[in-house]
């Protein structure tokens, strides 16, 4: 159901190494650099689905960082959860949930990005229903 997500950051100098330094561990990196808008596409091979994050232009821009969003990203295994925390605090990240298991099903991890959103790894063995 879900084609791409947008996300609008206040500095991509500060926004852009720390995505793709925390969400590597994933298996998602930069598929197309948009040096006009101060952005990137990141995407995991294979997947439809990707995330545009980038400055922007116009009023794109002067609402960045605003509207506080939590974007959760689906882990392999436990193991890329830790990396993907570890990454995040590495570059500026602020811890907001340290690894580890929130149910029997499901090992996560939670940082706040350089503006202020939510982010998440997360593994689980069960998949909500859709």
């Amino acid at each position: 159901m879900l084609d791409h997500f947008g996300l609008g950051c206040r500095d991509a100098d500060v926004s852009l190494p720390f995505y793709r330094a925390c969400l590597a561990p994933l298996g998602i990196v930069v598929v197309q650099e948009q040096p006009e808008n101060r952005a990137a596409i990141f995407k995991r091979q294979g997947s439809p689905v990707f995330l545009w994050l980038g400055e922007g232009a116009g009023e794109f821009h002067q609402r960045a960082g605003r509207s506080r969003m939590h974007l959760g990203f689906t882990a392999a295994e436990p193991a890329q959860v830790d990396a993907f925390h570890a990454a995040a605090m590495a570059a500026g990240g602020t811890d907001n949930g340290l690894p580890g298991y929130r149910r029997p099903t499901c090992y996560s991890a939670f940082v706040i990005d350089p503006d202020g959103n939510n982010v998440e790894a997360i593994w689980q063995t069960e998949r909500p229903a859709a």
